[in-house]
């Protein structure tokens, strides 16, 4: 059982409980209604056509020894069109955090850097590259996220990790418009006097200009700086972007925030 929610009582499941443990919402799928699960349809559909037609298995051993190295096929070496012809396991491989080990690095040669742009995601969790939208998530709108255009595939990053892979979708004579735009090196913090510092307080949030903005819980009683660039709201920490987020507050409250740049004076009581 996956759900208990049209059973009786209030306790959850155990799949349920690893869903919330990790802040995943679980959607339940209309009965009979396949148009709502069309990724599982279509794998149906290839293990159906690849793998079931036309055999016949003597018992349950030879069944399951046959469906193990097809599935170990379909993931390690079957080209998949919707990940730019690749099998599932290079996909993963990419988010790989240890480096690949070089032998004999060539010395002459300068480092190879893959031409990365710097998108924001939209409020409906997606970014726009070429006039393309790759969806990304709505947990990371209004954050800055790195895109790489690679080997037919889009890769976004966030912080170092990679989020999402989408097939390219633009043509390759576009590609030197992407490698024109590139940036070379990470994001800094822009150069505008609109910069205050803050101290993120124990809910590991900032306040400005009445306004309460998300920093999270590592950076709790750190001071931070807060800058403005265009609509957004951008928080750096040692030159490292930790947030980006959309205005929310009142434009007219921001000359009082930068009337103090360093925060709120300490309190001096008259005797």
């Amino acid at each position: 059982m996956f759900t208990n929610r049209f059973g009786r009582g209030d306790s959850l499941v155990l799949f349920d409980r690893i869903c919330q443990q990790n802040s995943i919402k679980h959607r339940l799928t209309k009965p009979h209604s396949p148009t709502t699960t069309g990724k599982v349809e279509r794998f149906h559909k290839t293990l159906k056509r690849e793998f079931l037609d036309g055999k016949v298995f003597a018992n349950i051993a030879e069944a399951q020894a046959a469906i193990d190295a097809w599935v170990e096929h379909y993931n390690t070496e079957r080209d998949h069109q919707s990940i730019g012809n690749r099998p599932p396991a290079d996909r993963f491989a990419l988010g790989r955090r240890e480096p690949l080990e070089q032998p004999n690095p060539p010395t002459t040669a300068g480092p190879i850097i893959a031409p990365r742009l710097i998108r924001r995601v939209r409020s409906n969790g997606s970014i726009c590259l070429l006039n393309f939208k790759y969806h990304v998530g709505r947990y990371l709108a209004g954050q800055n996220v790195d895109v790489i255009s690679k080997d037919g595939l889009i890769e976004v990053l966030f912080e170092g990790d990679l989020v999402a892979t989408h097939a390219r979708r633009h043509r390759e004579e576009l590609q030197a418009t992407v490698h024109r735009q590139a940036l070379a090196a990470p994001p800094s913090r822009p150069r505008t006097d609109a910069v205050v510092i803050r101290k993120v307080d124990r809910n590991g949030a900032v306040r400005f200009a009445g306004t309460t903005y998300w920093v999270g819980q590592a950076y709790r009683r750190r001071q931070v700086e807060v800058a403005l660039l265009k609509d957004t709201v951008q928080i750096w920490a040692d030159g490292t972007l930790l947030r980006t987020h959309p205005i929310r507050h009142d434009r007219r409250k921001e000359h009082g925030a930068f009337a103090n740049p360093s925060g709120r004076p300490e309190r001096i009581n008259a005797a």
